[in-house]
């Protein structure tokens, strides 16, 4: 691993921080390493949008390897939308840039005294004013500031509106639509006036064993080219899953509310490469290229939604035109907000028009299902905080507490409930009540598992959709893998087996590591962002859901289930080893893990 480049916009300082080798190996790097790194600095006294907040960019030991699907980087710190951990994950170029300028990553601290940008050029830092492109969107400052930099293949990492306005869902984005989406880790950014990070890199990744690594990346690359997964990703997207999603009855409808809804096929994946799609696009170095472009007939290039877009502004809103859900997104990322936390927000806007909470009075126009050009009007509302959209702009959670029903924001711990309906895929019930972000399925994107996907090599059984229980050890092995797969950086869409993995990190790093080896990482970590939470106020009566996925539907594939989520936790809190009562990870479990420092502050 290479040094971290540490940048204090307050006082201009930078420092070269070397990570601990014991750290490299028991975290491996991205969002483990992360969490390891901050463990000392996120209090709960902190203000997430304070200058002494840090926002840490980090790769993992694949990053920039062109190993399989590893052109990715996380950012991680406290959320402004939840107060707990905060962690988003983010493809495209910039990560690998980053790592061929010589660091691993960038912590950053402080506040600049005006609008910047910073400009890493190989090992050079240099601070630029950002007064001409502070207000304009993500996709105009991107273009604005590589031609004002002048460098060829410069990538340029960006806040919009949304982070400047302090929106608590606002992201960072990269790469024409490229996001780290998820916290609101672009309001932190939009605190401390820094508009955008560019970086232009020349040095090489440096590998253990470069021979061995190139021949097993080559295989590896080969093989998930022909793999199926992979090959319905390159034609569909990742929507090609919307019809399977929606047969099986894990695609919501109507803000959670419907099971069924009438030409929901017109959104899908398949719909979209039938009509509209006129290319793809990929990551550093990825062989999928699960990346849409579309067309709308009007010869301007834009970027395809993926399945939770598609969602969140399609079925969601009880809407089936495609072009829309396009806008609707396009929208999403002028602004830089996060597309599942918008659309969510949106969609409980219409749910409270509809249950009479709030009217015309209170909007300022009616809010009708399917009607997506009042969505659009949220949105922007919503990006620029103005009228209702002030409001909502904190997140669901406070949206609906601002009008007294809190508990029907489809959401946890404030973080809005991604698009996998656990009443289809029950699994999914485990994943949101204890992801360490709030209601996230990439920390567990468990429901390929309940619908058959289960990785034998990673000792995992498959169990049917609505089991219960009896399924719990198995959401947390995979969790375990998910968050080594966020440590490497590894896109979870990259069907790699895991003794694969296991002979690219050693090859990249010098290791002797076997499965079993890179899953204690992966719980190691996530025990560690539990231990975060912990002491940032998070117990046990944290571990829910919202009102609306206890409730069981009138209609659709899975009419009238719902999946039991205490009898689930309380396995799953014993195949974890954390404590019944309070939800922390026992004593035991976190000295098993190597983690005698945290034992001794959480236990004492």
């Amino acid at each position: 691993m290479q040094p971290i480049l540490k940048v204090n916009l307050t006082t201009g300082e930078t420092t070269k921080y070397e990570i601990p080798q014991e750290w490299e190996r028991d975290y491996m790097g991205g969002a483990s390493l992360a969490a390891r790194l901050l463990y000392s600095h996120l209090r709960a006294d902190l203000d997430p949008v304070s200058p002494e907040a840090p926002l840490l960019f980090l790769n993992g030991p694949l990053s920039g390897t062109a190993g399989p699907t590893v052109g990715r980087f996380v950012v991680c710190g406290k959320s402004p939308a939840t107060g707990l951990w905060a962690e988003s994950n983010c493809g495209g170029f910039w990560g690998p840039e980053l790592r061929f300028c010589g660091y691993d990553g960038l912590w950053i601290t402080g506040k600049a005294e005006r609008p910047v940008y910073l400009l890493l050029i190989g090992g050079r830092l240099e601070v630029r004013d950002a007064g001409a492109v502070w207000g304009r969107d993500t996709y105009e400052s991107q273009e604005i500031i590589k031609s004002e930099i002048g460098v060829p293949n410069t990538h340029v990492l960006t806040i919009g509106p949304a982070g400047e306005n302090g929106v608590l869902f606002a992201g960072l984005f990269c790469d024409h639509g490229r996001t780290a989406g998820r916290t609101g880790l672009g309001a932190v950014a939009g605190s401390k006036n820094l508009k955008a990070i560019a970086v232009k890199g020349t040095q090489k990744i440096p590998l253990a064993r470069p021979e061995v690594f190139a021949s097993l990346r080559g295989e590896s690359n080969r093989a998930l080219k022909a793999d199926n997964v992979s090959q319905v990703t390159h034609e569909l997207g990742t929507a090609g899953v919307a019809d399977y999603a929606d047969y099986l009855g894990s695609m919501p409808k109507k803000y959670y509310h419907q099971g069924a809804m009438a030409n929901v096929d017109r959104v899908s994946g398949a719909t979209m490469a039938e009509t509209i799609l006129t290319g793809v696009s990929a990551c550093h170095a990825c062989v999928i290229a699960c990346g849409r472009v579309v067309n709308l007939g009007d010869g301007v290039k834009r970027k395809g939604p993926e399945y939770e877009t598609v969602v969140g502004f399609g079925p969601n809103l009880l809407n089936d035109n495609l072009e829309e859900i396009v806008r609707l997104n396009e929208i999403c990322d002028r602004y830089g907000m996060d597309t599942i936390s918008a659309s969510n927000t949106v969609g409980l806007a219409y749910h409270l028009f509809e249950m009479g909470v709030i009217g015309e009075a209170e909007v300022g126009f009616p809010l009708l299902w399917g009607d997506t050009a009042a969505a659009g009007r949220l949105l922007e509302l919503m990006g620029s905080r103005a009228g209702i959209g002030d409001i909502m702009a904190n997140g669901s959670r406070r949206f609906a507490a601002r009008f007294g029903v809190e508990e029907e924001a489809v959401q946890v711990n404030g973080l809005e409930v991604a698009y996998h309906d656990p009443r289809g895929v029950s699994g999914m019930a485990l994943v949101y009540a204890t992801s360490p972000r709030g209601a996230c399925h990439n920390k567990s994107d468990y429901f390929f598992v309940d619908w058959g996907q289960a990785d034998t090599s990673l000792g995992m059984e498959y169990f049917e959709a609505r089991a219960g229980a009896e399924k719990a050890a198995n959401v947390a092995r995979h969790q375990d893998w998910r968050s080594l797969c966020d440590s490497l950086v590894m896109c979870l869409f990259g069907n790699v087996p895991g003794e694969t993995v296991a002979g690219l990190v050693n090859a990249a790093c010098g290791y002797d590591f076997g499965v079993d080896d890179l899953l204690r990482c992966g719980e190691r970590g996530w025990t560690l962002k539990r231990v975060i939470n912990n002491r940032l106020g998070l117990t046990r009566a944290n571990d829910k859901l919202p009102k609306a996925l206890l409730e069981p539907l009138d209609d659709g594939p899975v009419a009238g289930y719902v999946p039991p989520l205490e009898e689930m936790l309380v396995a799953y809190y014993a195949a974890r080893g954390w404590d019944p009562v309070t939800g922390r990870p026992a004593q035991a479990t976190l000295l098993r893990l190597g983690l005698e420092d945290v034992a001794k502050d959480l236990w004492g």
